[in-house]
């Protein structure tokens, strides 16, 4: 049915509808763990910032400012990743996908290490939040080739029938970090007095990423360059675009992908990075209480996100992000008015749905980004669009709502305008369409014994 070797190297460049090959659960295996460990990190910088680097690392600003001030580096990460995207991109399309993750994980890994090395503001002055800034864009640098790469490895290896579940998956890295790092956190807070705490317990969860590293970088060895790209890149030496040429020919798919993926950006950065703040220093909650109310939502999500890439191959990669972010819309409503009535039930009913709503659409995000490249420029332009959303709606999600709140005085804006960017993406996300296969040939949905994946286990024989 499809071809066996190319050069020496199988299983050809389409794996069988409902099969899933060593290499292919290798590549699950390898990616879901490493983005795990990749998003580890990130989620680690995220809730520290929200809650110890105003005190230690801004401490000649009002407390205020220091925590717009503490947000603003954590925003740093984001405008870095679509420089690391268009790097890391045009590496992937060039040079592969595997050797561009192992570039990717150590340099992730080395910045998180040297941040929990720091000096504080008062040991030595401006150059603290310096580093801080420093660092914070060579993790943001690595992430924007990472978040892309990991996706791209597993599902150019998955089943044809089965590729929004393996890629949604790699999108479960980021709930699953979020779950790490907030049991972590809570466990020293509870464990640590609030002085050892901020004194020197925070840097603890950073120190542990040496042994992520070893774990990841072992994991990522073992995974095979994707057959995809083997024989429709490296076979038939097919000359990578640049990023200018993928900006050019694909700039509007680009623009129309950071808009409709915003709900779930937007929404999920206001709850689990900006609500820590405001659960705790607005409305009261303990820290360990706002921790584990993020770390149950976040739990729960983890379901959601695979049941949105088991969904996205059944109903189509468009409609179920529509459906996470209708459902991100409805969160934006409900989210101050619960929140505000300091009742822990209420706010975790409330948070987990929101997070719920936003990985379920992040399910299909992997297959759909994907599918609408070329496989020579399918890294740098999910890269650029991936990215993209993360710095014009992640970065600024809790900075923006810091400044609107404390400039406004409340948060009925902060609500009419979250609500006002989903529905601007509901409305562009109307208008698309899904894309081809990764081969290039048309498909509907549901995917499993669907003609069009027969179509393209031939074309693999031609």
């Amino acid at each position: 049915m499809h071809r066996q070797k190319s050069r020496g190297q199988e299983p050809g460049f389409i794996v069988p509808a409902g099969q899933a090959s060593t290499a292919s659960r290798r590549a699950l295996v390898s990616g879901t763990l490493g983005s795990a460990l990749e998003w580890f990190d990130f989620a680690i910088y995220g809730a520290v910032s929200a809650t110890v680097f105003p005190a230690l690392f801004f401490v000649s600003l009002d407390p205020a400012t220091a925590i717009i001030a503490s947000f603003a580096t954590f925003g740093v990460g984001f405008v870095a990743r679509p420089i690391g995207g268009i790097f890391f991109g045009y590496i992937g399309d060039r040079h592969g996908r595997r050797i561009t993750l192992l570039i990717t994980f150590m340099t992730m890994g080395a910045a998180t290490v040297v941040i929990g090395l720091l000096p504080t503001y008062d040991q030595v002055g401006l150059l603290a939040p310096l580093l801080l800034v420093l660092m914070r864009f060579i993790q943001g640098f690595a992430l924007g080739g990472e978040a892309t790469g990991s996706q791209l490895l597993t599902m150019e290896h998955a089943p044809a029938d089965r590729r929004a579940f393996f890629g949604s998956l790699m999108g479960a890295g980021s709930p699953i970090s979020q779950v790490l790092a907030n049991t972590l956190l809570l466990v020293l807070t509870l464990t640590l007095s609030t002085a050892d705490f901020t004194s020197w317990g925070w840097r603890i969860p950073f120190f542990l990423s040496v042994l992520f590293v070893i774990i990841g970088l072992y994991i990522r060895f073992r995974v095979d360059e994707t057959p995809i790209y083997k024989e429709k890149v490296l076979d038939q030496q097919i000359k990578n675009p640049s990023t200018w040429t993928v900006l050019r020919t694909k700039g509007w798919t680009i623009l129309a992908l950071i808009f409709a993926y915003s709900p779930i950006a937007i929404t999920f950065y206001l709850v689990t990075v900006f609500g820590i703040t405001y659960m705790t220093k607005t409305v009261g909650f303990s820290t360990s209480e706002t921790f584990s109310i993020v770390l149950i939502a976040n739990l729960l999500s983890i379901g959601a996100i695979v049941l949105g890439g088991r969904a996205a191959d059944h109903f189509g990669r468009k409609n179920i992000l529509f459906t996470g972010g209708a459902g991100c819309l409805l969160a934006a409503v409900l989210f101050f008015p619960l929140i505000n009535l300091h009742s822990y039930a209420l706010a975790l009913i409330i948070v987990s749905f929101a997070c719920i709503s936003a990985q379920f659409g992040n399910g299909s995000q992997a297959a759909l980004y994907a599918e609408l490249f070329p496989t020579q420029m399918r890294y740098s332009g999910s890269a650029l669009a991936l990215t993209g959303v993360n710095l014009i709606f992640s970065a600024p999600a809790p900075l923006a709502a810091a400044f609107i709140i404390a400039s406004l005085g409340g948060v009925v804006s902060l609500t009419l305008i979250w609500m006002g960017f989903i529905v601007i993406a509901l409305v562009v996300m109307a208008r698309m369409k899904d894309g081809p296969s990764l081969e290039g040939v048309p498909q509907t949905f549901p995917l499993r014994g669907n003609r069009a994946l027969k179509v393209a286990e031939n074309a693999s024989v031609g």
